[in-house]
């Protein structure tokens, strides 16, 4: 059994018996040990013995439990009625209580770096996103102002890409805004029952130009023709948007995009599954942070924002659902998520 050292009858004890041992010093140090008073002396000792550890037991909780009382009752659960002056392992207690009060502060400045790290992160991503399309109007407008507008053979090509820059930052600012609202509960859903096989027909055929640029073939494999779910269809047709996009912007030329609908009783598991470059084990993690990317360059490229992830989790999870991902390297991704059928 471990021996604890903060309880009142230890600290009593060790109070005694520092006691005991020096009065037998002084009396070994001023001769006054004879033999006839060898026993009377040991009963003495006793006694003293027993009369300060009593007295000690009473000081302590006297002076030291009665004042730690009050702050352990607040400690506690406010209802909690339970009398503390009198328990004799009021010490213990405490300790157990400060050891797990430091525990949580730990843990919370563990996460309060971790959220400074991370909104520290976000601002430079934010701020280097919108740098770059704003640079590169910035220069396009100069060449104009300087000249430019006045030459048929650059002033047309200038303001379409200036035109598309500018789209780009008004995209970066309506994905932060849907992301924005998702988190802060302010996006209301609302739910509705459509066929989910329709919806994801739907988005072929938006995308089906951007796919064809690479000749990326997409498919559709249900085990039924009809599935119906009960979910927000508006927000779902951004949820498949955006991972259809991600498969066509990584995907191989001449590739693949697959979507599975999976029938679990009561959910339907709709997987997006592509034959692309896949993802490194490393960044899986990572996948659905803001602005986070694999390959910054090529999705830039593709005109991405890097919140298209963060905008599926966050639109599943305000459906009360999952979101999953599997990649290979070199292999290919799988994402899927979940929604509650239909009754």
């Amino acid at each position: 059994m471990k021996t604890e050292f903060y309880t009142p009858r230890f600290i009593a004890l060790t109070i005694s018996a520092i006691i005991v041992l020096a009065l037998c010093f002084l009396l070994l140090v001023f001769h006054l040990f004879t033999p006839v008073s060898v026993l009377l002396m040991l009963a003495g000792i006793v006694i003293i013995f027993i009369i300060s550890f009593v007295t000690s037991i009473f000081m302590i909780r006297k002076m030291i439990i009665h004042k730690i009382s009050p702050l352990y009752k607040m400690m506690m659960e406010p209802n909690n009625e339970a009398s503390l002056e009198t328990s004799s392992d009021i010490l213990k207690k405490a300790n157990i209580n400060v050891a797990q009060w430091v525990l949580q502060k730990n843990a919370e400045i563990d996460r309060l770096k971790r959220m400074e790290k991370f909104r520290r992160e976000f601002l430079s991503n934010v701020s280097h996103e919108l740098k770059t399309p704003l640079f590169s109007i910035q220069g396009y407008i100069s060449t104009l102002l300087d000249g430019g507008l006045n030459d048929v053979h650059i002033n047309q090509k200038f303001l379409e890409k200036a035109e598309k820059n500018v789209n780009r930052m008004v995209t970066i600012i309506k994905d932060l805004e849907t992301v924005s609202s998702i988190e802060s509960g302010e996006l209301e859903l609302e739910f509705e029952k459509f066929d989910i096989t329709v919806l994801i027909r739907d988005m072929f055929e938006m995308l089906e130009i951007k796919a064809n640029s690479k000749n990326i073939k997409f498919f559709l494999l249900s085990q039924s023709k009809n599935v119906m779910v009960y979910a927000d269809r508006h927000r779902i047709a951004d949820v498949l948007y955006n991972l259809l996009l991600n498969s066509i912007s990584y995907g191989k030329e001449n590739g693949k995009t697959t979507v599975y609908v999976h029938d679990l009783d009561e959910r339907i598991l709709v997987e997006v599954a592509d034959n692309g470059i896949g993802i490194e084990a490393e960044y899986i993690p990572r996948l659905f942070e803001r602005f986070f990317r694999v390959d910054k360059n090529r999705s830039r490229e593709e005109g991405g924002t890097g919140l298209g992830l963060a905008i599926v989790k966050h639109i599943i999870e305000a459906h009360q659902q999952s979101v999953y991902v599997k990649s290979t390297f070199g292999v290919g991704s799988s994402f899927s998520f979940t929604l509650n059928r239909s009754v």
